[in-house]
This record gives C-alpha cells, sequence and structure tokens, in this order.
C-alpha cells in the first residue's frame, strides 16, 4: 500500500488553515464537490507544492439493488485523473431506492445508509464493487459507516461482512474508526471483535472524526473535537498493524488552526506511542 502519512479533509472553509498546517502529507476531498477542469486554486496549489489529493465519493450507492450508475463512475474517474490521485473512495452503503422496476418513484436519501449484512446483499454489493473497479483508472478503497439501527436478520459480523467483500474482489479498506465507536455506542458492537476479524493487510487508510453522544446516541457530526474513545480505537487498530495513512475529518463548526493543527498532533501521538510499543 502507498505511505500517504497524515493528512486532512480538504474543505473550502479551512483551505487557509490547511495550507499553514505543519506536517500535512495529503488532503481528501469530497469528490463530488469539485469540477476537474475548475479545481479551486488553494487545491491547485497544494498539488503543487506535492500534496496528495484523494477524491472521496459520497453518492455512488454501491450497497444499492441498482448498478452502478455509469455517469457517477465516470465523472469519479475523471476526478481522479485530474487530481493525479493514487486511489479513490467511497462508501459501503446505499443511497437511493425504488425505480420502474420496484414500481415505485425513485428515492434519494441524502444519506449514507447501512447495507442488511447478508449473503444476499454481500452478492449485489460485490458485483456492483466489481462494476466500479473495471470503471476506475485506480484502485478503490470502501469505507465502513456509521448507523443508527441494525436489519433484522442479519448473517455477519461488520468484521466477516469486510474481510468476505475482501477476500472476493480485491477491494482496499478505508476504516474509519470513529464509524467504529459510533457504531459501538449506537449498535453494540464491539470495536475490537471488528479490527480482530478485519483483513488489515487490505487497509489503504485511515479515518477519525469527532462526534457528540446526546441521550445515549452517538452523532458522528464531524462538527465536534475528536474524543479519547475514538483516538483508543485508533490506537487499537495501530497495535495490529501500521496503517499506511491517517485522516482527520471535520465537516462543520470549523475551528482555528491551532485546533486543527492539536488534534492532528494528537493522531500523531498515537501512532508514535504504537510504533514505540511495538519495537519494545
Amino acid at each position: 500500500m502507498e505511505r500517504l502519512g497524515t493528512g486532512i479533509g480538504w474543505r473550502p472553509e479551512i483551505a487557509a488553515e490547511i495550507a499553514e498546517l505543519p506536517g500535512v502529507d495529503w488532503v481528501e476531498v469530497v469528490a463530488e464537490n469539485i469540477c476537474p477542469g475548475h479545481l479551486p486554486y488553494a487545491l491547485e496549489e497544494l498539488r503543487e507544492r506535492g500534496t496528495t489529493v484523494i477524491p472521496h465519493g459520497v453518492s455512488l450507492g454501491l450497497g444499492g439493488a441498482d448498478r452502478p450508475d455509469p455517469g457517477r463512475l465516470t465523472a469519479l474517474a475523471e476526478r481522479a485523473e485530474a487530481l493525479g490521485a493514487p486511489l479513490v473512495t467511497e462508501h459501503i452503503a446505499f443511497v437511493r431506492a425504488g425505480g420502474p422496476l420496484t414500481a415505485s418513484p425513485r428515492m434519494e436519501a441524502g444519506h449514507l445508509l447501512p447495507v442488511p449484512r447478508t449473503r444476499d446483499a454481500l452478492d449485489v454489493l460485490c458485483e456492483n464493487v466489481r462494476i466500479a473497479q473495471d470503471a476506475l483508472p485506480v484502485p478503490l478503497a470502501l469505507e465502513n459507516i456509521a448507523a443508527l439501527i441494525n436489519w433484522p436478520g442479519e448473517e455477519l459480523t461488520e468484521g466477516q461482512f469486510l474481510a468476505e467483500l475482501v477476500e472476493r474482489t480485491g477491494v482496499r479498506l478505508l476504516i474509519d474508526v470513529a464509524n467504529l465507536h459510533t457504531n459501538h455506542i449506537n449498535r453494540g458492537e464491539d470495536p475490537q471483535a471488528a479490527l480482530d476479524e478485519l483483513p488489515l493487510d487490505a487497509l489503504a487508510y485511515v479515518h477519525v472524526a469527532g462526534g457528540v453522544e446526546r441521550d445515549g446516541v452517538w452523532h458522528d457530526s464531524h462538527a465536534h473535537p475528536v474524543t479519547r474513545p475514538v483516538l483508543d480505537v485508533l490506537a487499537a487498530l495501530c497495535d495490529r498493524t501500521t496503517p499506511p495513512g491517517v485522516l482527520l475529518e471535520r465537516d462543520d463548526v470549523f475551528p482555528e488552526g491551532g485546533e486543527l493543527a492539536g488534534e492532528l498532533d494528537a493522531i500523531r501521538t498515537v501512532l508514535k506511542e504504537a510504533r514505540h510499543d511495538r519495537a519494545a
């Protein structure tokens, strides 16, 4: 796997701060928010400085019953090529349903919805992933999502589901440790058990993000500081492997550059401590 280092999600609202942050090796940009022929000047400046930029898609809906939309795949491929990206990423989720084949209106969720962890759903996901891989010019990595519910009749744990997905398709994984923590609070799932079952040799990189708990529900807000429990999940992952890259996400209530730098330093401390413990 390509070594990415420590990165941050690029957003226009914090473009100036990101340009001044020390030690940022790479950034990730929401693919649907950029136009290949008209990249933001601040993003172009980062690329000219040698900063790797990876497009992160949010709308393919690879977990849905429909096959991936060719237009969306073409658009994602164009962004990967425009950015000179080493890979592209998306989510293990569905975002739309319905349509002519179901005799019901087409519905767009506007959100990443969890795929049932059943063998039938896995079959559909694997075929959709293969179609996407064939259409993209660079490798694809898929992210585990945060969710509020479990579907009834699930047959596999999250770790088992992801492991079989990787075995059958060769897709890489983008593991979001904040989402593992979210699923621990909201769904009662053990992050350690998930990490034990994951094929970490397929790891492309890691997401870290903040959230907040209200009335016993964890909200994966990306608008709050990263909490200690999320860093603990990152540490547990680093006990098992050295991640090729770790990225801080922030999507709202943007702080000053100093706070972002502090969160990146906290991530680096976890990585450094894990390396020290393995060497001891």
